[in-house]
């Protein structure tokens, strides 16, 4: 089997199948999200620096979601919540945004974006701006839900630049995305690999002129700096760049964890080094792997 020749974290888990992990610095701990039956747990790390064989602990398994999956998570750390993109994996047919207090874990609200809808939908990722103001991207009807900080419905955000050419650049759109502090959303169109800049001024839309690599097949997405994003995705995460406020931008760096059956889907940051998380764990204990990127 591949070994990752970077730092690693490995957690036993509850179930097989875990879509994002994000680091939590003010509780020293990664909240990862339950693909399989929906939910949210926590990995802390421990004190003495062993980073194998830690345990994943639920935090989260909402009934009112029951069966559903929970995908893209974001902090709020202004307002300490952690919000979750919900939808039903199989059918397409119930999105949801759930927020919930990051102290004790009970909802602040659960804002319902497609119930019943005879067009299919796909709650993915989610990201959170300045004022509280949550993004929902939806990968199989190419939009952006917006929520606003009391979990209501404001707008949706439409473009035919989200919809490439070719069914085959469509079977997963729009997907990871992140707020940007100089007021804008950048968000990846998975099968195509388009990056998109979305002023949230007016919600014009752009595609952003990229060189240096594809990015096809991104998936989550990670802001480092103003200047840098890391997309991960198979069969590698990328580092990329930009010097003009993401007009253009560039493919600087490359990073495989080796173990493409894994299917890495998102990134996080921990005291300054990056660590992508894979969707599929292995064995009788779930094990599941946090694997540091080095670019």
């Amino acid at each position: 089997r591949a070994v990752p020749s970077t730092h690693v974290f490995s957690y036993h888990s509850s179930g097989f199948f875990r879509e994002c992990a994000k680091w939590d610095d003010a509780g020293r701990r990664f909240l990862v999200s339950f693909m399989d039956g929906g939910g949210i747990g926590e990995v802390v790390p421990s004190d003495d620096g062993h980073s194998d064989a830690l345990r994943e602990v639920t935090l989260v398994k909402d009934a009112d979601l029951a069966g559903n999956a929970s995908l893209g998570i974001a902090i709020d750390r202004d307002r300490n919540r952690l919000l979750v993109a919900v939808a039903d994996l199989l059918m397409n047919r119930y999105c949801a945004l759930a927020a919930y207090d990051m102290s004790t874990w009970r909802r602040v609200f659960l804002a319902e974006l497609s119930s019943q809808s005879k067009e299919k939908s796909f709650a993915d990722d989610v990201a959170v701006d300045a004022r509280g103001n949550a993004y929902v991207t939806d990968a199989k009807g190419s939009k952006i839900w917006k929520v606003d900080v009391n979990g209501e419905l404001v707008s949706t955000i439409e473009s035919p630049l989200f919809t490439p050419p070719g069914w085959y650049n469509n079977l997963v759109a729009l997907n990871g995305i992140v707020y940007h502090p100089d007021g804008f959303l950048i968000v990846i169109h998975t099968f195509s690999g388009l990056l998109y800049k979305i002023d949230l001024t007016d919600d014009k839309v752009t595609v952003v002129e990229v060189t240096g690599g594809t990015l096809r097949f991104g998936d989550g997405l990670e802001l480092l700096s103003r200047t840098k994003i890391v997309v991960a995705g198979s069969p590698s995460a990328r580092l990329v760049e930009s010097s003009d406020g993401w007009r253009t931008a560039t493919v600087t760096g490359w990073f495989s964890t080796g173990m493409v059956h894994r299917i890495v889907s998102s990134a996080t940051v921990k005291e300054g080094r990056v660590y992508l998380n894979h969707i599929v764990g292995f064995g009788s204990k779930k094990r599941h792997l946090l694997v540091e990127a080095v670019f």
